[in-house]
């Protein structure tokens, strides 16, 4: 269980990884980093499962680079992935002018857990004689799904933003730096004796 939340090299490890694979990245800092943007923005929809996809597609529409949006869906990861869903939930129910009936705390886990039982019991009554419930999916839907999927288009465009623009001027500077380097590499190379 832990290894799922803490990886093998701790969270530091990883996050060196990531940023030097997006340094690496060969395409413009501008191309880097709407990628980079394409995928902070997805980490902030209620998808799981398909943020890679997503960000990908977005890299795509916004002409950016596949891999730096591939990679920065790893913004929203265990540690992060509470204070999203928080902020997400809290901004759709602003935006919606809506409140859960017995408000947030009367535990999310139980309106995810009623919406999957939900979705099992109504996949079983397609083999059986059972019929169909949707009350609680429906409340999942209202509740906790929807104002999520509303709420984290503002914080999204915001964070997606900011990064962009903290990340353009690190990236162009980066790839700077190593044309540097590898130019005077290669001039070492080419210097007679070298």
């Amino acid at each position: 269980m832990l290894r799922s939340l803490w990886p093998k090299g701790g969270w530091g490890r990883a996050a060196q990884y990531v940023k030097h694979r997006l340094n690496r990245l060969p395409d413009t800092p501008e191309k880097i980093c709407r990628g980079i943007w394409a995928g902070v923005f997805v980490t902030w929809s209620p998808f799981y499962g398909l943020h890679f996809l997503m960000s990908a597609f977005l890299a795509y529409v916004l002409r950016g680079n596949m891999i730096a949006a591939l990679l920065a869906t790893f913004f929203g990861n265990p540690l992060t992935y509470v204070p999203i869903g928080i902020v997400s939930l809290n901004t759709g129910y602003f935006l919606l002018g809506t409140r859960p009936e017995q408000g947030f705390d009367e535990n999310i886990f139980q309106k995810f857990g009623g919406a999957s039982e939900d979705l099992w019991h109504n996949f079983m009554a397609i083999f059986t004689h059972e019929t169909a419930e949707w009350a609680r999916l429906g409340r999942f839907w209202e509740e906790v799904f929807w104002p999520y999927t509303v709420g984290g288009i503002v914080p999204g465009l915001i964070a997606a933003s900011l990064i962009y623009y903290l990340a353009l001027p690190v990236v162009r500077a980066y790839q700077n730096r190593r044309k540097k380097m590898l130019r005077a590499k290669l001039d070492k190379l080419r210097a007679p004796g070298g």
